[in-house]
């Protein structure tokens, strides 16, 4: 696969629509040519320890942030015509399946890719497929985990690699 979107959404609480954070890697020809960050308002607006946990955002970093369907306004022509890649692609999505729906957005015929899945086919050797153990063994320092475009950035390295 040389030509994909790669994307990744953290969530502000257990709701898959109350995604705080979106970044979006753009592989064309085998090489990115554009890459895309921006948090979000969340819907529903509340964090949850868990979340904040894990990728460290709160109220503070997105309540003047714009909500989903501005924000997927910049993101919509730089992924059309391109298959969608994330890591647990089940998970990204439900998000954007979710968030699309609370905002009563049309979904456009996305279809998704996953680098997880992937990973567990090709790389039966690796103690896990987590993100951070797959990107690697594909050669990929991710030094931040759990921000939304680095991991964006860490899936399109792995797709690169075994896609």
């Amino acid at each position: 696969m040389n030509d994909f979107a790669a994307i990744d959404f953290e969530t502000a609480n257990g709701q898959r629509s109350s995604v705080c954070s979106v970044g979006v890697v753009v592989v064309r020809q085998g090489r990115v040519v554009d890459l895309f960050y921006s948090l979000i308002k969340p819907e529903p607006n509340y964090y949850v320890w868990f979340c904040q946990q894990v990728h460290g955002l709160g109220h503070e970093d997105t309540d003047d942030a714009e909500v989903f369907p501005y924000v997927w306004e910049r993101i919509a022509p730089k992924i059309e015509g391109l298959p969608l890649v994330a890591h647990n692609a089940p998970f990204d999505e439900g998000c954007l399946r979710a968030v699309m729906q609370v905002y009563r957005m049309d979904w456009p015929d996305y279809r998704f890719y996953c680098t997880c899945r992937a990973a567990r086919r090709t790389m039966r050797f690796l103690p896990n497929h987590q993100l951070h153990t797959v990107a690697a063994a594909c050669g990929f320092n991710l030094e931040h985990h759990h921000h939304a475009l680095a991991d964006a950035e860490a899936c399109a390295a792995i797709a690169l690699k075994i896609l």
